[in-house]
């Protein structure tokens, strides 16, 4: 077994909920947590960033008031995901706001600093930081980060290549500690298997677009209903970071899914403005491999009872 810091030990399911760019906020962290998972948002979906605070007191504030009324079953703790990226300019001021509110978890993506680890670290918090190989694995553990978010090929959003059996072992002769598995997982079986691998959670994100709760369109959200995994195009265009997307935005958008070409990394952008990028994410839509196993728009704490339901029939079919 894993070394696990106590916030991440005895979860009801071994399952984060990841960060999703544009869509997750408040309202769809809360009934992550309430539901058992670890809900988690991007600090860059609060815009302006004053309104940072105001959600994060929301968050803090109602899952704190659940917790009290339901000691015997208490919330997951929740996540803040910051982008570490140098064109990332409202770094400073996010993190100011972590620190205050004492966020349990904090997910770093696009870099990772030995700065940024010591803040959480400063109140009690773990860090958990997002790689697509073993390298930037160890570049991570040795800057100070508690886990590792090993994402895989299949992912949603910015993903990685790397299958997942081969991703996860690799990571696992060096290190004990905590690793989330992220790569098509939308079915309580798949979550299973990410911890027969040796994973010791699921990172899912895609499948939450498609709940009542998350802040994407209906349009979108249909489309994750409707779709299947011959409906992911793997490209570097829209961000100049390669990430998976649903065909049919790219469609609407007027391009060719079979034709895009390369995007440029020196262009990428996560400033605090609506800039492009921001407007990249709301109209190419991210989504990754595992789209086949959603079939209906339902709210968080529906699709997560399904989960569980599911994870357990999994390991009675093991007889585990």
């Amino acid at each position: 077994m894993s070394k696990l810091p106590p916030v991440l030990a005895n979860l009801p399911l071994p399952i984060i909920g990841s960060p999703l760019f544009i869509i997750s906020n408040p309202k769809l962290v809360i009934a992550q947590c309430k539901a058992g998972v670890v809900g988690s948002m991007p600090a860059l979906n609060a815009r302006p960033a004053a309104q940072l605070e105001d959600w994060l007191a929301e968050i803090t504030e109602e899952l704190a008031a659940y917790n009290k009324a339901n000691p015997d079953k208490p919330a997951a703790p929740f996540a803040i995901n910051q982008i570490v990226h140098k064109s990332n300019d409202r770094l400073e001021h996010d993190m100011e706001m972590v620190v205050k509110y004492k966020v349990p978890i904090v997910i770093t993506s696009l870099g990772a600093r030995t700065d940024v680890n010591e803040a959480v670290h400063s109140y009690g918090g773990v860090t958990l930081h997002d790689i697509i190989n073993n390298k930037f694995a160890q570049k991570a553990i040795e800057k100070g980060a508690d886990g590792i978010i090993a994402v895989a090929a299949g992912a949603g959003g910015h993903a990685g290549t790397k299958s997942p059996f081969a991703l996860v072992q690799e990571i696992r002769q060096w290190f004990d500690g905590p690793i989330a598995l992220s790569g098509s997982i939308a079915t309580g079986g798949a979550v299973l298997a990410a911890q027969a691998m040796g994973a010791d959670f699921a990172y899912i994100g895609t499948a939450f677009i498609a709940t009542e709760e998350a802040r994407a369109s209906d349009e979108y959200k249909q489309a994750i209903v409707d779709g299947t995994s011959d409906d992911i195009v793997y490209s570097s265009l829209f961000t100049g970071v390669h990430g998976n997307y649903l065909a049919p935005s790219i469609i609407k958008a007027g391009m060719d899914p079979a034709n895009l070409p390369e995007g440029d990394v020196k262009t990428m952008n996560f400033g605090g403005g609506e800039g492009s990028k921001a407007k990249a994410w709301k109209d190419i839509w991210g989504s990754g491999q595992g789209i086949g196993a959603v079939t209906e728009v339902a709210t968080a704490g529906a699709f997560i009872e399904k989960l569980k339901r599911e994870y357990t029939e999994a390991r009675q079919r093991l007889a585990l």
